[in-house]
């Protein structure tokens, strides 16, 4: 029964720490036919030490654009942050999303 409960929590403890390398790699891609609204002017709030500041985008919820606003992240060293953004495909027929990331530094 020690045993037992001992492989259990280190199968939980191993899978709590694959976790966060697993989701880095999923993706859904989001391409729509409206395009989102103008970004709405957000003050930045006074640099914090550890964390980069993301900026708000549109998010799409099914039938309409929903603002997310701005928030602090915690930083990466070595890397920096790509914020959220829409990207325009086929001349104004369509919007493809690409989903904020961290991109190592050059």
């Amino acid at each position: 029964m020690l045993l037992r409960n001992l492989v259990l929590c280190g199968l939980i403890a191993l899978g709590g720490t694959a976790m966060p390398a697993v989701a880095d790699r999923v993706g859904i891609n989001i391409d729509i036919g409206t395009p989102p609204p103008a970004a709405r002017l957000e003050v930045v709030p006074a640099p914090r030490p550890g964390f980069v500041w993301a900026p708000g985008y549109w998010r799409w919820e099914g039938r309409r654009h929903v603002w997310v606003r701005g928030h602090w992240i915690r930083e990466r060293r070595g890397q920096h942050w790509v914020p959220e953004r829409w990207v325009e495909v086929e001349k104004g027929r369509h919007y493809h999303f690409e989903p904020g990331h961290w991109e190592h530094n050059r």
